[in-house]
């Protein structure tokens, strides 16, 4: 047995009431609701097979079709979500996992009499689809039905496309769902006060903050065990999910491996290209501050188990209660709507927030369905990083629930802009934090740990997604890799950003194989780093602009996924084809660790 925190006891937490979805896993709605949504599913089939891409298709037929699509698809979904809540909160329990991969399948059973819409869409010739595209009628799709034309050289034959969603239930899907389950029930025994103590992955990693330099050090080494000890299974799950996602490429004529994820972000290949290359050529910064933080800790020698080693030793635990004024009142100062928004998901019981056996590290905001609401989840230990991590996740959440108005089809936004407003609502939360502090040794400490979560976001994520390119690189090179191959990668990437300020352990040449991004979201993490750089550009306005920004903002997060992000942008007079935008935010970065050189040379004069 993992002997957890009582969080609920110490610090306090809340669980989430899924009831609103569905009341359990034996609920009889779920299977009411299956029959009814096949049934209108095959309906759906029946009634506009062989009708889309026709001569007699006009902006009734489109509308009428598509709205049937979006109902469908939607209540789909929504069992979906539940699944995949329920083993998010306990991945130990086989009941709940068999239930999970029940409802992939079911889901894949409706897909299959849906897949001939967008088949027989992207088929219609662009004279009679582009009108339609911009009909009045259309308003509320048309983004929807613009985006899915886009893969029209990318997709195969609808017997082709079945073949694939069924067979991913039993390859990808099912080795997705393996990586949860080995990772989140690995066994990590550290050595703490002379004794072996078996921690989760969630204490395990959070001993990388403590301020006892032989903790970190102990936490590092058990973590590594830990990974170590299931490097062969995890490789494997590795290696498969790289050879799956190469294999999908070729069949869909994807040039390179990043295109998919592209396509999806809305981004092209150069825009992405510039940003992760404006922010390798700032990792100076990086090196600047930890040579900065090396001589505030009075050490020679800076590993990479003392990276977020708090600068103030500071035991105090923030109650879950204290986090959650914290939260409402940073939000409250910024929008009215944004507060009451928030105040939901605490009264409401929409969000997850203690640790527990068999829970899954990490966090997230998980928007469901637009009929319903998001859901949030945390692993929340009382530290000021949880108190980040908790405004992050309800920023996507409100987020989430303003964008719902949308409908299914653009309620959700791309990756690119997903992290708009978590990343925003982390810098309302910061900057509360830092007006309300008058110690300048708490306010270095501030802002020391808020620099680290932005080197994270930025910096760390162009690190991750060079990481990817290099393993599905080497994996199309000389085919199934080794741990030590990923490991030297992993290290080699990494010794790029920290340069000489940072000594790297050969442990933490295994610190790739828990991370979830590279199995459940290939590419994903430069979405983080767009995120970061934009919200910097974002607060500027708001520090400029002041409550004359708040609304402009508000309606960009209502927008959701209905335009692309390009477009969205530029009504806040931001162009993210402009390189030079992404080196605004880089430069505030720099900024803000002048900020911090500067307080500590104020301290140490007094």
């Amino acid at each position: 047995m993992h002997e957890t925190i009582d969080n609920k006891t110490e610090i306090g937490a809340d669980n989430w009431d899924l009831s609103d979805l569905y009341l359990s896993i034996d609920d009889p709605k779920i299977k009411f609701d299956i029959d009814h949504i096949t049934s209108d599913a095959k309906s759906f089939e029946n009634k506009y097979r062989n009708k889309i891409n026709n001569e007699d298709l006009d902006a009734d037929l489109l509308y009428e079709s598509v709205s049937e699509l979006e109902s469908i698809s939607e209540r789909s979904s929504k069992i979906l979500s539940f699944a995949y809540l329920m083993f998010a909160g306990d991945t130990n329990d086989p009941k709940i996992g068999a239930f999970l991969q029940q409802m992939q399948e079911t889901a894949t059973e409706i897909r299959k009499h849906l897949l001939f819409f967008e088949l027989e869409w992207i088929k219609v010739p662009d004279q009679i689809a582009d009108p339609l595209i911009n009909h009045d009628k259309l308003t509320g799709y048309n983004h929807f039905l613009e985006i899915e034309r886009k893969y029209k050289p990318y997709r195969l034959g609808e017997d082709e496309e079945k073949i694939l969603d069924i067979k991913s239930n039993t390859g990808a899907r099912a080795f997705k769902r393996l990586f949860d389950e080995v990772v989140n029930n690995i066994v990590f025994r550290v050595r703490l006060d002379g004794k072996t103590q078996i921690l989760t992955e969630t204490e395990t990693l959070s001993l990388q903050y403590d301020p006892d330099r032989a903790k970190r050090k102990a936490g590092a080494k058990g973590l590594t065990k830990g990974l170590k000890d299931n490097s062969r299974v995890l490789t494997f799950i590795f290696n498969t999910l790289i050879k799956d996602h190469e294999s999908t490429d070729t069949l869909r004529s994807f040039e390179y491996p990043m295109q998919s994820r592209n396509m999806d972000n809305e981004i092209d290949r150069n825009t992405v290209s510039a940003l992760l290359s404006a922010s390798e050529n700032n990792f100076h910064t990086v090196s600047r501050y930890y040579e900065l933080k090396k001589e505030i800790l009075g050490v020679d020698k800076f590993y990479d188990y003392d990276r977020y080693c708090p600068i103030l030793e500071n035991k105090k635990t923030i109650s879950y209660k204290k986090a959650k004024e914290i939260v409402l009142e940073s939000f409250s100062e910024f929008s009215t709507d944004m507060y009451e928004i928030t105040k939901q998901f605490f009264d409401k019981n929409w969000i997850d927030s203690e640790v527990r056996e068999g829970k899954r590290g990490g966090a997230f905001s998980h928007s469901t369905v637009p009929s319903v609401h998001p859901y949030v989840f945390t692993n929340y230990n009382g530290k000021m990083r949880d108190v980040m991590t908790l405004a992050h996740e309800l920023g996507h959440g409100v987020h989430q629930y303003l964008s719902s108005k949308q409908g299914y089809f653009h309620s959700d936004t791309p990756l690119t802009t997903s992290e708009t407003a978590s990343v925003f609502a982390e810098m309302l939360v910061f900057n509360k934090l830092m007006d309300d502090e008058n110690d300048p040794n708490e306010k270095l400490a501030l802002l020391c740990g808020k620099l680290e979560e932005m080197f994270a976001t930025v910096f760390r994520q162009v690190i991750m997604t060079r990481f990817e390119e290099s393993i599905h690189k080497a994996s199309r090179k000389k085919g199934e890799l080794s741990t030590e191959d990923f490991n030297k990668l992993w290290t080699k990437t990494n010794r790029k950003m920290f340069g000489r300020s940072v000594t790297l352990t050969k442990d933490y040449g295994y610190w790739w194989l828990y991370i979830p991004h590279f199995i459940h979201s290939p590419f994903y993490c430069y979405a983080y780093c767009f995120g970061e750089l934009l919200v910097l550009s974002l607060y500027k306005k708001y520090l400029n602009q002041g409550s004359d920004f708040v609304p402009k903002y508000m309606e960009l997060l209502a927008s959701g996924g209905k335009d692309t992000p390009n477009n969205l942008l530029k009504k806040l007079n931001i162009d993210i084809s402009n390189s030079d935008f992404w080196q605004e935010g880089l430069d505030y970065l720099s900024d803000i660790v002048g900020q911090a050189e500067t307080l500590r040379a104020q301290i140490k004069s007094n």
